[in-house]
């Protein structure tokens, strides 16, 4: 499982123009760890997890998919970044995300 969370951390960390250094300032660990998370030789703790969720706008059980298409569709609905933003612009950035998707949920849910 640790390769799988690993594989589509990387995914998505690239995909939205992060580096591994700047994923790592946000979480308050080393460049080092996130580089063992992605090549799936150590376990990523839970609140890592949610949190660079968040950062993503993605659901945390995303991370977790083994089907490509499924990552494929929620990849083409990304925000990319330019890698020039503050850990303080990624908390507010993840904040946001957080928002959004819980609006949409509750949306979601009120139309049913």
């Amino acid at each position: 499982m640790n390769k799988i969370i690993g594989k589509n951390l990387k995914a998505w960390r690239v995909k939205l123009g992060y580096s591994q250094e700047i994923i790592a300032e946000y979480l308050g660990i080393s460049r080092e760890n996130i580089s063992y998370y992605e090549t799936g030789e150590r376990e990523i703790p839970v609140k890592h997890l949610e949190k660079v969720s968040e950062l993503f706008g993605i659901e945390p059980d995303l991370l977790f998919e083994e089907n490509m298409k499924i990552q494929d569709t929620e990849m083409a609905l990304a925000f990319r970044n330019d890698n020039n933003l503050s850990v303080d612009s990624l908390q507010k950035i993840a904040q946001f995300k957080k928002i959004v998707r819980n609006y949409l949920m509750m949306d979601s849910k009120m139309k049913n």
